[in-house]
């Protein structure tokens, strides 16, 4: 009984992230129908994914939207955008970091895209565009910057291996 009252209130809440993401989470369903422990498990996940309290919107969601659009085509960029469009970062800046146009950009995005790209394909130049986050935003953005990067890219991957990021989507930026 307790089990069932369990996964309806998650059930519930999958429905509301469903409603403010703007995507289907179906994966999230399945993991659910399969292993409540394992929902539990990665609802703690969530925690550290959603973890921002110094580095402003604009640098955390260019930090994501490189690091996700690297591992995914399609739902999950499509979420990273419509939270970067929910805490305020302009839509025109949103289509310059999705076209890789870095001349639309203010130079702390510009900053935050490098040092993405750098650390996503390891090319050497980490530690450049490291110093400037730090200098920007300290230690503790550096962090939230890193963890950004690292956390958004879980999503992709368990979709991907569970079967649920099959297909490529086109990433819509509204007004």
């Amino acid at each position: 009984m307790l089990r069932r009252l369990l996964r309806r209130l998650i059930l519930a809440r999958i429905a509301a992230a469903e409603k403010d993401l703007g995507v289907p989470l179906e994966y999230c369903r399945f993991m659910l129908r399969v292993s409540l422990r394992a929902s539990f498990k990665f609802a703690k996940f969530l925690a550290v994914d959603e973890y921002r309290r110094v580095l402003p919107p604009g640098p955390c969601y260019v930090a994501r939207i490189v690091a996700v659009r690297n591992a995914d085509c399609g739902t999950c960029v499509q979420i990273a955008v419509n939270q970067a469009k929910k805490a305020g970062v302009p839509a025109e800046l949103l289509r310059a970091v999705l076209d890789g146009k870095l001349d639309g950009l203010p130079e702390e995005l510009r900053d935050t895209y490098r040092f993405a790209e750098a650390v996503l394909t390891a090319n050497g130049e980490e530690d450049t565009w490291r110093e400037r986050i730090r200098l920007r935003y300290g230690d503790e953005g550096l962090i939230e910057m890193a963890l950004a990067i690292a956390s958004c890219r879980v999503f992709p991957i368990i979709k991907r291996a569970l079967g649920y990021a099959v297909s490529c989507s086109a990433v819509a930026v509204r007004m």
